[in-house]
């Protein structure tokens, strides 16, 4: 009966290897879409800026349309005044023609046709200076009907150019969405290959712990962790390591220093130490807490690999105190199962 349980114990499950690998590409995706909602943020500034700089020109353009055409119209006004001042002008230049004609003809008085004369003129002078002077409005209002059509002109140049910065921009746009897409593509091919290389070196690695460490009750096999009974490497309310647990250590110092030269360097992979008690508490002046002595032992077993020569950054410890049972029942079987040490081979 016994031996039947240690059995299925021992079975190796997998399901939490595998939330672990998608759980590291859930992360990478997640980081991907950050760096594009980055990229689509700041495009969208720059689209933003220049969609208001062609609202400001539109609006100058309009604004010195309505110029050009009151100018327009000013033109026409004055041409029409001038054409009238012209008939006036021939109007008058006829009734003199006629006085002379009169004066000539009914003999009249010198000097009244003298007169006569220089009234004539006088209206005659009056209205070619107003035609002169209408001349000059009329030259001065042609000049900014030139100028308002050179700055329009030059606007429209900046309207096509803006035109063309915003289709390099939504060029440049589609360019990165394209980029980021094959760099997610690549990453999640990259992702899997690591999760991959490193199930592989793991499912080594165990295997080579289970050669070493041999067929113990106290060493069981729970999904993707070695686990350890505390008792195997602590007495009782206590982080320092007995004789036993240095042996037991020694041999996986052993298995460790081996990993670290088949492990490729590029491949970031940790072994993470995980302490736990039962949920009995304990409270003396050096713990305080159940999880200040599942983190103690914890260090104390990661303290000791380091002297055997494993590399820290290989390394980590965790506490998790009464928090994680593998039992929720209160025995002494129960509490018994849940003072435990876990080894898990991850990514870090």
């Amino acid at each position: 009966m016994a031996l039947a349980r240690n059995r299925r114990e021992r079975g190796v499950d997998y399901w939490p290897g595998f939330v672990d690998a998608l759980s590291t590409l859930v992360l990478g995706i997640i980081f991907l879409l950050t760096v594009f909602v980055v990229v689509q943020f700041f495009l969208s500034q720059e689209v933003a800026g220049k969609d208001t700089a062609l609202v400001r020109l539109n609006a100058q353009i309009a604004q010195l349309t309505d110029l050009l055409a009151l100018e327009k119209t000013g033109k026409v006004d004055m041409e029409e005044e001038i054409a009238r001042l012209r008939a006036s002008l021939s109007g008058v230049e006829s009734e003199r023609d006629r006085l002379k004609a009169t004066v000539e003809a009914a003999g009249a008085d010198a000097s009244s046709i003298q007169g006569v004369i220089a009234e004539s003129q006088n209206r005659i002078n009056a209205l070619t200076g107003a035609l002169d002077t209408e001349k000059s409005v009329s030259a001065r209002a042609l000049a900014q009907i030139e100028v308002l059509n050179q700055q329009i002109a030059a606007l429209r140049g900046q309207l096509a150019a803006l035109e063309q910065a915003l289709d390099a921009s939504e060029k440049r746009d589609k360019e990165s969405q394209t980029r980021i897409a094959d760099l997610g593509q690549r990453l999640n091919v990259a992702l899997a290959q690591r999760v991959q290389e490193l199930s592989r070196y793991r499912s080594d690695f165990f295997g080579k712990l289970r050669e070493i460490l041999g067929t113990r009750p106290d060493i069981r096999v729970v999904g993707d962790r070695f686990v350890f009974q505390s008792e195997l490497f602590f007495d009782s309310a206590s982080a320092v390591l007995n004789q036993e647990g240095r042996s037991e250590l020694d041999k996986l110092a052993v298995a460790l220093l081996d990993l670290e030269r088949q492990i490729p360097p590029e491949i970031a992979w940790v072994l993470r130490v995980d302490g736990h008690t039962d949920i009995r508490p304990i409270v003396t002046s050096q713990f305080p807490s159940n999880w200040a002595l599942s983190a103690a032992r914890a260090i104390s077993v990661v303290q000791y690999l380091i002297g055997k020569g494993v590399s820290p950054q290989r390394l980590v410890a965790a506490g998790f105190g009464e928090f994680q049972p593998l039992d929720p029942d209160r025995t002494e079987e129960a509490f018994r199962r849940n003072r435990r040490l876990e080894l898990k081979l991850t990514e870090r």
